[in-house]
């Protein structure tokens, strides 16, 4: 039997879905309490709720297609009440007509309530992508990138999170380049809990205020250059740090955000000329960033270690596949552990919740 040393970097259990013509795409960006994981796959509009209370043996345990006249979940994130909030980037027709909206769900993936984007005076173009929910001020913070790259509008909404109303939307203002604000993408609550930062896949990142008051605003405080056909991605907050993948460096980079009015860079990975990391995603004790992408990084894995205390960044080389000298996981020609062999896209990616004893 294998140590832990041995195993480290080693695919240990896979779990396959239903169906054909995938897109597998995000997943919730930190494990719940029930270790029951919402996924979606945006190929075939189906999303999926996988069973990971036994690690070594995970199931799938439920497939969903949208909530009600809404389809096509993104983004998933646990309520205070233990249900889901998903956002849903359109309509349930044929064309896939925007806006889209909000909805609530049970650890089920029942339909609890739904909410449409369509409102007076909303950009018909507005498609839900992500969500910060801020449950001590009743708001929930949504950005409006449309997955299909179809439409592109600067839009950034303040919903109500007790009833799901749509408050305010509010255009995020251009930077020195111009297009800074298009393709909202990520919002995170800082450690202040009153502080909201939005990045953008234009590789804007914005200072929101205001949130739960009659005038939001939002302030343009850094941008990183645009590299082509690439975009800035998914973040995370560990304590003071915020950490972002920024393509045209093909780096992963750590900000000091204790002032957040003026984010300082403290360190930064930098990978292969051709790696484009996209998603990170951290650890519960906020030791190990776990990193996919495209590109050179389409069919890879990547760990890094994490100082919370410096944010110092540094990429972990014994996270490797058994033989290689190639920093991570490559799934390229795998065995799977349920048969068959063959690539994969790794792109959502969370880590497992400690064991309590």
């Amino acid at each position: 039997m294998m140590g832990m040393r041995e195993r480290y970097g080693a695919l240990i259990a896979t779990v396959p879905v239903p169906g054909r013509g995938h897109r597998t795409h995000h997943t919730e960006h930190e494990l719940a309490a029930d270790r029951q994981l919402f996924a979606n796959d945006f190929g075939s509009g189906e999303s999926y709720i996988f069973d990971l209370s036994k690690p070594l043996a995970p199931r799938l345990v439920r497939q969903f297609e949208g909530a009600g006249e809404l389809m096509h979940p993104h983004s998933f994130w646990r309520l205070p009440n233990g249900n889901v909030l998903t956002t849903l980037q359109m309509q349930h027709d044929e064309q896939g007509t925007a806006p889209g909206g909000l909805a609530e769900l049970t650890p089920r993936g029942e339909v609890v309530r739904i909410a449409s984007a369509a409102r007076p005076g909303v950009d018909r173009r507005v498609r839900p992508y992500s969500a910060a929910i801020m449950a001590d001020v009743d708001r929930v913070v949504v950005t409006t990138s449309d997955m299909d790259n179809r439409d592109t509008t600067r839009a950034l909404q303040f919903w109500r999170l007790s009833d799901l109303s749509l408050q305010h939307t509010i255009e995020l203002p251009p930077g020195p380049r111009g297009d800074e604000g298009y393709r909202s993408a990520e919002p995170r609550v800082l450690r202040d809990g009153a502080s909201v930062l939005v990045s953008t896949f234009n590789c804007g990142l914005y200072l929101v205020r205001d949130v739960s008051g009659a005038n939001p605003s939002a302030k343009l405080v850094a941008s990183f250059p645009r590299k082509p056909g690439t975009s800035c991605a998914v973040p995370v907050v560990a304590g003071n740090f915020y950490l972002i993948t920024v393509p045209a460096w093909s780096a992963v980079v750590s900000l000091d955000v204790s002032n957040p009015e003026q984010p300082r860079e403290v360190s930064r990975i930098t990978l292969g000329p051709n790696d484009v990391p996209h998603w990170i995603g951290i650890e519960p004790n906020h030791q190990r960033v776990v990193i996919t992408g495209y590109q050179a990084m389409k069919t890879r894995v990547l760990l890094a270690q994490f100082d919370a205390r410096t944010g110092a960044l540094s990429l972990d080389r014994r996270f490797r596949a058994s033989g290689s000298n190639e920093p991570g996981f490559r799934m390229e020609n795998t065995e799977w552990p349920h048969g068959g062999r063959g690539a994969a896209v790794p792109h959502g990616a969370v880590f497992s919740r400690p064991s309590v004893p």
